[in-house]
């Protein structure tokens, strides 16, 4: 199993620079492999009132000194298909938002890059939808590497739910497959314009994935939730990561360990 994990959104330097130091360290306690993941913009807000956070030059620049300092591989999101080869130059995966994973145009662009491509499934989205998502990059990059990224699923208004069949479908396709456990509790634009969410179900869904099998786990990690600039209400307390992740090392290797007898 590995891991992709940071906070929401880039609010400043120091933050991410303490988050990240203290991530590597459990991951390294653990022996669990770190993807640090923070975005730069969040475009895809409720509200254009909402912070966005610190726009791609300053983003990049906070990103570079991570993987420099730290030694982490990056991962963050691209929103416009001209930002892909920019932001190539320091990630070594770009990730598609859910909302963005149908668009054509934005999937080929990054898969050009070279780097490994984490597309997450849209929330509108079947697990076999994600083959033609798939096809799209493979189409001007046959050897492109990709991921799909299970966070649930639209259940009416303001609420999500998982389906937790959509791991073992996307499997089949032959692609790492990671789970998203803080984004899979979102409650989106549920608090009069900003999205709720319980993060209190992270661990069971959590384990719940883990039992069934997945290449790698997605966490939303912040050292103050309640007051995150993004994702405040599902986001993962930076004090709890331990013993979150010492949950899931446990669950990751007797699912595999059963699995391979």
């Amino acid at each position: 199993m590995f891991l992709i994990a940071g906070p929401c959104a880039i609010e400043g330097r120091q933050m991410v620079m303490e988050t990240a130091a203290e991530l590597q360290a459990v991951c390294r306690e653990l022996d669990i492999r770190l993807y640090f993941k923070s975005s730069f913009d969040k475009a895809n807000r409720t509200s254009s009132g909402s912070s966005r956070g610190v726009g791609m030059a300053e983003g990049l620049r906070i990103l570079a000194e991570v993987k420099q300092q730290y030694g982490l591989p990056i991962v963050t999101d691209v929103h416009e298909s001209y930002q892909c080869a920019p932001v190539a130059e320091v990630a070594d995966v770009l990730q598609i938002p859910a909302f963005l994973s149908r668009q054509t145009d934005l999937l080929q662009a990054a898969a050009r890059t070279g780097k490994t491509v984490n597309i997450k499934k849209g929330q509108f989205m079947a697990p076999w939808d994600m083959r033609g998502a798939i096809n799209k990059c493979t189409e001007v990059n046959p050897e492109a590497t990709i991921w799909l990224t299970e966070r649930g699923s639209s259940f009416g208004y303001g609420n999500l739910v998982v389906d937790m069949t959509s791991l073992v479908k996307m499997r089949e396709y032959g692609r790492p497959v990671i789970f998203d456990a803080t984004h899979s509790v979102q409650q989106p634009s549920s608090q009069q314009g900003v999205t709720g969410g319980n993060r209190e179900l992270v661990p069971p869904l959590m384990r719940a994935a883990l039992a069934i099998g997945v290449d790698g786990l997605f966490l939303e990690v912040h050292p103050d939730p309640d007051k995150a600039i993004s994702d405040a209400a599902n986001q993962v307390r930076l004090a709890d990561i331990r013993d979150l992740l010492q949950q899931a090392k446990a669950y990751d290797e007797l699912t595999k360990k059963l699995t391979q007898n």
